[in-house]
């Protein structure tokens, strides 16, 4: 994985080579679209992330921000971290959405992978970001970190 070692969004931008901005700039765009309001963003992780901001939930399992959505620019393609659709699991919108579009899906558990815009399913993606706002995300957290431990 490439990671950037950017303090901002616009410099992650700037060191990218012109058509890899284009691809970021308009997933970045679909993104910011549909993000529920108060999530923040900020370069992290070597990529762009919006995350829920500490000053609104600070106990966190590792003392960072939670990471809702990133983006990436790899070396041969992109990554776009879903994590409504890993906390979606089995019922996650996207198999179906990619299949009727006749697009392949290149999926793991919550990083989607294309090398193209035309790769991406974006009414899908977007519908998908918008289903959680942060307080939401914040409970799901919170039921995960609290669940029981399998044995």
């Amino acid at each position: 994985m490439v990671m950037s070692k950017t303090a901002t969004v616009q410099e992650y931008l700037a060191e990218l080579p012109a058509e890899r901005r284009k691809v970021v700039s308009a997933v970045r765009s679909l993104v910011r679209t549909h993000l529920p309001k108060g999530y923040e963003e900020k370069v992290d992780m070597g990529m762009i992330c919006w995350q829920v901001p500490l000053k609104k939930y600070p106990d966190t399992y590792n003392g960072k921000p939670l990471c809702y959505v990133a983006l990436a620019a790899q070396k041969n393609a992109y990554s776009l971290y879903l994590t409504a659709a890993y906390g979606a699991g089995p019922k996650s919108p996207l198999p179906a959405a990619y299949k009727a579009a006749g697009k392949k899906l290149d999926m793991g558990k919550s990083c989607l992978r294309f090398k193209q815009l035309d790769d991406l399913v974006p009414e899908a993606i977007g519908a998908l970001i918008a289903s959680t706002t942060p307080d939401a995300y914040i409970a799901h957290a919170q039921a995960v970190r609290n669940r029981p431990k399998k044995s």
